[in-house]
């Protein structure tokens, strides 16, 4: 059980994680293994976590004799009367593990596609990528038109009269 505390204590902390659990961590070990019914809720969880005989008043966090006295609640609670809730309690949160649910995925569909595919671009655009869709790098950004690679709009029609008319 203590593997599982610090795993949880760690968990979104990096290479530092201590082995201090926070209240938003001692509610997602309640979410993560399935710890939640009727009896015990996610308020009766942060109850039970900011009770006097789990932690002063002043401190943010609990270590891992503290956390046991949180599960020994939290297992009243869960298991009103049973004399072994606590070791099924214990039993439940060994074996579990945090889990990174709801985390960021990569869109599909929609717009993402339609902007990004090369089959659909125009004009000066176009040039920049071959058919299969695979970008030319410097050869695509070549100017191909007389006019733009000597300073003019693409659609100029007098290119070249400024001398002739002053």
């Amino acid at each position: 059980m203590e593997e599982v505390f610090k795993s949880f204590c760690s968990f979104g902390a990096g290479k530092d994680g201590s082995a201090l659990m926070d209240n938003s961590k001692f509610a997602k070990l309640a979410r993560d293994l399935k710890l939640l019914d009727k009896k015990l809720t996610a308020t009766d969880v942060d109850i039970i976590f900011n009770r006097t005989e789990v932690k002063p008043k002043t401190e943010r966090k609990i270590n891992f004799k503290q956390f046991k006295a949180a599960v020994k609640l939290m297992a009243e609670k869960k298991y009103p009367g049973d004399a072994d809730g606590a070791s099924k309690l214990e039993e439940l949160i060994a074996a579990g593990k945090p889990t990174a649910k709801g985390a960021t995925k990569a869109v599909k569909g929609g717009a993402v596609d339609r902007l990004t595919d090369t089959s659909k671009y125009t004009g000066s655009h176009k040039e920049r990528f071959d058919e299969s869709g695979k970008g030319k790098g410097l050869d695509g950004r070549r100017e191909m038109d007389k006019k733009a690679s000597e300073g003019y709009v693409g659609g100029y029609q007098g290119m070249e009269t400024y001398d002739k008319s002053h």
